[in-house]
């Protein structure tokens, strides 16, 4: 189990330049604008954060979930989220109960996602849409259930140093989308 809210605890400076790699292929893959204009996904501040877990949980789910990478990871995340709520003008007395909402929204999605991704494409559509479409839009769902299974296929099939080393991309969502 990744501990949340660890932020106080420095990731070992091996690991600090694979760890901000890796968290901006994340942000990166999570902006990708096709997400917002091909399929839908909501262009607000909450379906942004949900792009941002389902790319950050396809990562963590292929690592090993009590290694210092995971763990940084997921304090990297928390640190960004913390950040992005002092930018957005939250008072400091109520960053400590979003911080919470957001490690319980990160537990709950990871912990459907994981559910859905055994049960097959359609349970995990269901679990897509229920999070980022607000139960809506399930052919867009299905979309995007299809770019997560490929996405997950990609980083099984890569040799875990490779991985662990952050010398990897993310598959473009395009080329998955033109061939399902």
């Amino acid at each position: 189990m990744i501990w949340p809210f660890s932020r106080f605890r420095k990731p070992p400076a091996r690991l600090r330049g694979t760890i901000e790699a890796i968290y901006g292929m994340i942000v990166a893959q999570a902006r990708e604008p096709l997400f917002y204009r091909d399929l839908g996904a909501p262009d607000t501040v909450e379906g942004r954060f949900d792009m941002l877990l389902v790319q950050l949980w396809l990562v963590l789910r292929r690592l090993e979930p009590k290694s210092e990478l995971a763990q940084g990871l997921f304090d990297r995340f928390c640190d960004d989220m913390d950040d992005n709520l002092r930018e957005l003008g939250t008072s400091d007395l109520k960053v400590p109960k979003k911080m919470r909402e957001f490690g319980g929204a990160f537990y709950g999605r990871t912990k459907a996602y994981d559910a859905a991704m055994a049960e097959g494409n359609e349970a995990l559509a269901a679990a897509l849409s229920k999070n980022i479409y607000n139960g809506r839009d399930i052919d867009h769902a299905r979309q995007l259930a299809a770019y997560v299974e490929a996405a997950d296929r990609h980083f099984a099939g890569l040799d875990p140093a490779i991985f662990t080393s952050g010398a990897w991309r993310f598959p473009s969502p395009a080329a998955i989308l033109v061939t399902t």
